[in-house]
């Protein structure tokens, strides 16, 4: 095998790169995570995912983590709503969405990112992954990597794969090419179902996606009861900055709800009242749609790292995770004579698909920031 004798280094503990470690693992290979929170407890997750069955599922299927899956998963929270400004719903699959299960082409059974991590990790080897270790730099060493750490360690690698989000340290040893603004800004928030709970008898464990013109609440209940919400707007990629807010004051940005959502009822003002602090600004990024860099033997790139796309498709994890299966499958085939070789093969593959899901991810966003939003989606959901 390729990695016969090889020590491979992921950088980043999302999922992409905890798939590929349980992947590698399960052909006996020779890896670490290096993930730059302090412990697994660090960090509150964002919103939940659905997995697609031809990549988030198929990887996990892969990593023989599919029983697993189905023992956390929450079925139904894939239903959705679409309303208006007001909160009327005007589509609604909670009483008509067909029952479907495991196998099924369309079935994108919704998982919390909390517990997707947390069975990821449980299926690792015990000090598979390096907790405490932000990555700061790496050096040429043999044929492999020196990576240095902001605590002072380091550690060598013959390989390392980046799978440290969209805003990767890595990536600059094999490109120059840097995300691109979208255009669109997602303004993301918590509350509490108590302290919203108008909005959650409304959302009833599903998602909400609210139209008005060019501007959305997009919305899903977690599998504590918590709302997820962003208010998604078209702004200047420095608004963060020149808006002057500050995102740890529910007033200031219940006021500027209020300011640039005139027409939203006040039933939404709830979610903002009480949300905990601090919202979260989120200039949304892509990647360059013609990308291409020169392979090394060394060094690659999955998920953010590698195609960060917008998030209006649905696609980013289960890419992420599907790269983490070719990746896999890449390093450990027999057919391929050098590692160069088998990740040459990895990356013009995962480019092309990246690239096409990007593309739709940004007509979507398109279509759901357009001045006709609410009727346009209304048409494209009822369509499907």
């Amino acid at each position: 095998m390729l990695i016969d004798n090889t020590s491979i280094a992921i950088v980043g503990g999302g999922p992409a790169g905890l798939t590929l470690a349980r992947l590698l693992q399960l052909k006996n290979a020779n890896v670490k995570v290096y993930e730059r929170d302090f412990n697994k407890e660090a960090r509150v997750q964002g919103s939940p995912l659905d997995m697609h069955e031809d990549s988030g599922l198929a990887a996990l299927r892969k990593a023989e983590l599919l029983e697993e899956f189905k023992k956390t998963f929450r079925p139904g929270a894939d239903k959705m709503l679409i309303v208006n400004e007001q909160a009327e719903i005007l589509f609604s699959d909670h009483d008509t969405k067909p029952e479907e299960d495991f196998g099924t082409e369309h079935f994108r059974p919704e998982i919390d990112r909390g517990p997707l991590r947390n069975m990821l990790l449980d299926s690792l080897q015990p000090e598979t992954v390096v907790w405490d270790s932000h990555f700061l730099s790496m050096e040429p060493q043999n044929d492999g990597w020196m990576l240095h750490f902001k605590n002072g360690t380091s550690a060598y690698a013959d390989l390392v794969i980046a799978s440290d989000g969209a805003h990767s340290k890595i990536r600059p040893y094999l490109t120059e090419q840097k995300p691109v603004y979208s255009g669109v800004i997602m303004l993301e928030g918590i509350v509490s179902k108590e302290h919203a709970p108008h909005i959650n008898a409304l959302i009833n464990g599903g998602k909400i996606m609210a139209f008005g013109k060019s501007k959305n609440i997009l919305m899903g209940q977690k599998g504590n009861g918590d709302l997820g919400f962003y208010a998604s707007f078209k702004a200047d990629e420095n608004w963060t900055i020149n808006s002057g807010l500050d995102f740890s004051d529910n007033t200031a940005i219940l006021q500027w709800f209020k300011t640039e959502y005139p027409e939203w009822s006040e039933i939404w003002y709830e979610l903002f009242e009480k949300a905990t602090i601090p919202f979260i600004p989120r200039p949304i990024y892509f990647m360059p749609l013609d990308q291409t860099w020169e392979t090394r033997s060394n060094v690659t790139l999955i998920g953010d790292a590698a195609h960060v796309m917008p998030p209006f498709a649905g696609e980013g994890a289960n890419m992420a995770m599907l790269d983490a299966l070719e990746l896999s499958e890449h390093l450990t085939n027999s057919h391929y004579s050098t590692l160069q070789e088998a990740i040459s093969q990895y990356e013009i593959t995962m480019r092309k698909r990246a690239a096409a899901a990007t593309k739709d991810s940004l007509e979507n966003g398109e279509r759901m920031h357009s001045e006709t939003a609410l009727a346009t989606m209304l048409e494209f959901f009822k369509g499907h």
